[in-house]
């Protein structure tokens, strides 16, 4: 039987932004690619984690005649306990 998520056994949260947050610095595709795979491997590597909120932020800027959105996402991993292999990131 699969053992129960409880958000009450969380002892460490990873937060893990995707997305342009800063309009002074480029996100290019090699950073969005390294995000995923953050995230990916905080979902499926051992010491499993679990989405435990996600916050979606935007950002309005005027360049010129132009206005520009820029948006991110913010996943907070839940872990029951720190995972060896994020002190290695």
């Amino acid at each position: 039987m699969a053992k129960v998520f409880d958000l009450s056994s969380v002892r460490f949260v990873k937060r893990i932004v995707i997305g342009q947050q800063d309009a002074a610095l480029p996100y290019t595709q090699e950073q969005a690619k390294q995000d995923m795979q953050m995230l990916n491997q905080c979902l499926s590597s051992l010491s499993k984690g679990h989405i435990i909120a996600c916050e979606k932020n935007f950002c309005v800027l005027n360049q010129g005649e132009h206005q520009v959105v820029q948006q991110w996402v913010v996943y907070h991993i839940g872990f029951e306990k720190k995972p060896l292999w994020i002190d290695n990131q």
